[in-house]
């Protein structure tokens, strides 16, 4: 692997739970796999008053706790630790930047960081530009003598204005090359083996088009509720949080054409050609193409669930989708007339991201019960839990005749013993590290992809007749959802059963 050049990670928001729960946890996996540089400093700033002694006890208690596949080594624990220190000020005033840039000097000097600087915004998003702005102020983005790299957590922005104007605030402080906007889903093993599973098998690229992709199916689903963040849910909702950002990164990696190279602008080129072919959903459409859901008091395995509307911080008359479901087309030569079909939600049956590639079903049917020829093979990409793929075609059962049985072709990263599964963010650091920009999300696509949600929200927003299904928690969804695959005579895939009142548990 290579080695990152020297440097400084500044963490703006360092009090917060990201850095504790991932950040944290995620550099000392790195710096157990010797993945660092040879010099670095992590300086973790914040408004809270707490001394370098406090945050190391609360950084190695992160670790502990929340490190994954990873072997702890208490010495090794604290020699990490020895390189990180606690900065406090106040983020929304100017001078104190300055006080920050002598601190980051001093730093530069005494471990020899060369300069180098990449700045982590674990914070609000109203707080991207006024930190990013003070940076470039007093010279924090001026790449001139050392490399100044800007990490940002979604959300990009809540609709098409605010995500152009948002970028336009952090263009004015940083070149576009400078600026990492973080998708934890792209750093999923899995979905960067989607590009591997196309591009070096020959199998897989001459079936992946309209001629033998029947349909795809893109499903993120999440057993949990709102868990205490419904004040901010509230103002968010499935579509803005997971559906823009996330999932339409994932249909981007697996409906791009081939890249030149495997350089990051020539893979990310490609990502944004299937954003902009994604074909506009007309406003009188809304209500045939997308599907939105609530989540409403239920009983799972004997446990009562509130409903969302009862959950801490949530307006009681809230309209806020915790389920979307949407059917779409991508307009371009590969996947003309091929739909594809996403849903996301809270409170279903289990929590489980995949992609399943439908292929056509054969033309005739010449066996007896024969299911996988009425409904074609399916390419299932588990992106998470227990990350893996599967296929899913037809054998002659033992005995007479020819009867059919479906059976699975599969394959677990957990089967790799030997093998270091890296978790998202260790991956999307250690990428931002060594100025490898590939599985992050830039300007142009998430404008594009502000611009394709964008008559949904105007619909949603301006429209109070547009109807919102409740589905008791542990379901998969309303019922209204099916409906998507009306022409089709199809539906969704189901990884497991239904919790809800019938008391029947999930197996993957």
């Amino acid at each position: 692997m290579e080695k990152p050049n020297n440097q400084t990670m500044v963490i703006f928001g360092a009090s917060g739970d990201l850095t504790y729960r991932k950040l944290i946890p995620a550099l000392y996996a790195l710096y157990n796999q010797q993945m660092l540089p040879e010099k670095l400093h992590v300086l973790g700033v914040s408004r809270t008053a707490i001394t370098d002694e406090a945050f190391h006890e609360k950084m190695t208690d992160g670790i502990r706790n929340f490190s994954e596949n990873i072997h702890l080594n208490e010495q090794q624990i604290e020699e990490f630790i020895s390189h990180t220190s606690y900065f406090q000020m106040d983020m929304s005033l100017p001078d104190e930047y300055l006080r920050l840039k002598t601190t980051l000097n001093k730093i530069n000097i005494n471990e020899g960081t060369d300069g180098n600087y990449m700045f982590y915004l674990s914070t609000p998003p109203s707080m991207f530009s006024v930190i990013s702005g003070n940076l470039a102020k007093v010279g924090l983005s001026n790449p001139s003598n050392g490399f100044k790299r800007l990490i940002i957590e979604k959300p990009f922005g809540y609709d098409l204005e605010s995500g152009l104007m948002l970028n336009r605030q952090l263009h004015e402080a940083f070149n576009e090359s400078q600026i990492y906007r973080i998708d934890h889903y792209l750093g999923k093993e899995t979905v960067q083996n989607l590009l591997v599973m196309r591009f070096a098998n020959g199998i897989f690229e001459p079936l992946w088009n309209r001629n033998y992709v029947d349909h795809v199916e893109i499903t993120s689903a999440e057993s949990i509720g709102v868990e205490g963040r419904g004040g901010y849910y509230d103002g968010s909702g499935a579509l803005r949080d997971m559906l823009q950002n996330h999932l339409l990164q994932v249909v981007g990696l697996t409906a791009m054409e081939p890249p030149s190279s495997m350089d990051a602008d020539a893979i990310r080129n490609e990502t944004m050609k299937v954003m902009q072919s994604l074909k506009p959903i007309r406003e009188e459409d809304v209500p045939r193409q997308v599907i939105r859901g609530q989540y409403i008091t239920s009983h799972v395995r004997g446990e009562y669930i509130p409903g969302y509307r009862d959950e801490k911080g949530v307006n009681p008359e809230s309209r806020t989708e915790t389920f979307v479901a949407m059917k779409f087309f991508i307009d371009n030569w590969r996947w003309s007339g091929v739909p594809f079909y996403i849903r996301t939600g809270k409170r279903l049956p289990t929590r489980v991201t995949e992609v399943v590639v439908h292929f056509k079903p054969t033309p005739q049917s010449l066996f007896q019960n024969d299911d996988t020829c009425k409904s074609g093979n399916q390419l299932i990409i588990r992106i998470q839990p227990d990350e893996g793929i599967l296929l899913k075609f037809g054998l002659k059962q033992p005995g007479t005749g020819f009867n059919v049985k479906g059976v699975n072709m599969d394959f677990h990263y957990s089967e790799l013993s030997d093998v270091h599964l890296p978790s998202a963010y260790e991956r999307l650091i250690y990428d931002a590290m060594i100025g490898d920009s590939t599985l992050y999300a830039r300007a142009d696509a998430v404008e594009a992809a502000w611009k394709f949600v964008a008559p949904i929200q105007k619909v949603w927003n301006n429209d109070p007749s547009q109807k919102i299904y409740g589905y008791p928690a542990g379901t998969w969804g309303p019922e209204n959802a099916e409906a998507l695959f009306e022409e089709k005579g199809d539906g969704w895939r189901y990884p497991c059963k239904n919790l809800a009142d019938d008391g029947e548990y999930c197996e993957l």
